[in-house]
């Protein structure tokens, strides 16, 4: 795969900035390696450093992060294991299966552990925001959902794994945030709102499930989040939310009348100088093809003025991005945190292999300045750092896939996958 440091090494500086200060940035900043946060420098380079002004806005996104069952049962506080899936009893068995795949893993880790080297690659970005899609339940309710078969829960003690990575929103709107009743929602809302962590999604209404997370950032902006979840994901028709009960902000389709129900219902929100991520799970967990239907619902959106980003999930491996209008559309950022390292069947996509996404975009207009895919390979159930060679194979992926929509990335010296431009 050709390597285009050029593209990784862009810088994005204003003619109209002042020449001293640009000149200060251009000569120190390669070499110190600083992240500074000022009103003049914008500027991202390949050696990992972030440099911009308030003109832009950086977001941190992951795709699903799954912190019960198995990894759960690491954390300093493991909860109850009892399990009610077809073949696993017991959560415990998922860590057995991946030590027999990668060999021992510790328990009673600290909150942080789950996150490993990730921690570092959140640090590079200097984002404004950090947004994951929480696939679990927080919860030490017993009684998992009937006949669903698949129930994941993290033990409310374990809540600090979320902190430590410093994470500012959750998006709950997804097929695993109610896998213990809606008992087990309340618990996981309660446990969000006093971690003081945000989420978007899901509520013990409609109306608390359709309202956005909201996170301020320069002198008048908002980050605005509105999370949906579609029926494809495996969202069950009986966990929508209503005007008078629980649930998740539930799309039973992807059609036209609800990509202009949910543009309208935005637009009626957005502020002037607001940047607007629709976070949507959707579509099955493998496979490569990206549904027309997803394809036209995010276009709709941002043909309407309604979405500057659209961030993907359900797919438990990265799929290709879209650049459309100058908006950026996650079609699927893969699993971040999971305990399915020793689950066997799909090796081919290897969904080992996920990254932390850093999206740069103008503050003004919600235009995409830059993106960087960082990299991570999921073992020993922590987040480490690729090998030279797995990132070169996530970037042949990704530029294989990504061709249908004229998407490119390549490695840059700082081992992200860059973007090329349009």
């Amino acid at each position: 795969m050709e390597n285009t440091p050029e593209a990784a090494g862009t810088e994005a500086f204003d003619a109209s900035e002042e020449p001293a200060v640009r000149m200060f940035a251009l000569i120190h900043a390669p070499w110190n390696g600083w992240s500074i946060r000022g009103n003049t420098i914008i500027s991202h380079t390949q050696d990992g450093t972030t440099m911009r002004t308030n003109r832009e806005v950086t977001l941190a996104l992951t795709g699903d992060v799954m912190t019960g069952r198995g990894i759960d049962q690491i954390l300093p506080y493991p909860g109850d294991p009892r399990l009610y899936e077809p073949y696993v009893g017991d959560a415990r068995e998922y860590v057995k299966l991946a030590e027999h795949k990668s060999g021992p893993i510790r328990r009673g880790v600290d909150f942080s552990y789950i996150w490993g080297d990730a921690l570092e690659a959140f640090e590079r970005t200097a984002p404004d925001i950090r947004l994951i899609n929480l696939e679990t339940s927080i919860t030490d309710e017993r009684i998992p959902w009937p006949g669903k078969g698949i129930n994941y829960k993290m033990n409310p003690p374990n809540f600090s794994c979320l902190t430590a990575a410093e994470i500012d929103c959750c998006v709950l709107a997804n097929n695993h945030v109610i896998d213990w009743g809606f008992s087990g929602l309340a618990d996981t809302l309660r446990a969000l709102q006093s971690g003081g962590v945000d989420r978007a999604g899901a509520g013990l209404n409609l109306a608390e499930a359709q309202r956005p997370a909201v996170k301020h950032f320069g002198d008048e902006q908002r980050i605005v989040v509105f999370a949906l979840g579609a029926a494809t994901s495996g969202i069950p028709e009986s966990w929508a939310a209503t005007e008078v009960s629980a649930g998740v902000l539930l799309l039973p389709n992807l059609d036209e009348r609800n990509a202009q129900k949910i543009g309208e219902r935005i637009l009626s929100e957005r502020g002037p100088h607001d940047i607007i991520v629709v976070s949507i799970h959707w579509g099955a967990n493998w496979g490569y093809s990206i549904p027309q239907t997803h394809v036209r619902f995010a276009h709709r959106l941002i043909d309407m003025g309604a979405a500057d980003l659209i961030h993907g999930h359900s797919s438990h491996h990265v799929l290709p991005f879209q650049i459309y209008k100058k908006k950026l559309i996650l079609y699927g950022c893969g699993d971040f945190i999971d305990d399915y390292e020793g689950i066997g069947g799909h090796e081919r996509y290897r969904s080992e292999l996920t990254a932390l996404y850093a999206v740069t975009m103008e503050s003004a207009t919600g235009n995409l300045v830059s993106l960087r895919l960082l990299p991570l390979e999921i073992k020993h159930f922590r987040l480490n750092s690729v090998a030279h060679a797995d990132a070169l194979w996530l970037c042949e992926r990704l530029c294989r896939e990504g061709a249908r929509f004229g998407t490119r990335v390549s490695v840059g010296n700082d081992g992200a996958l860059w973007w090329n431009g349009p």
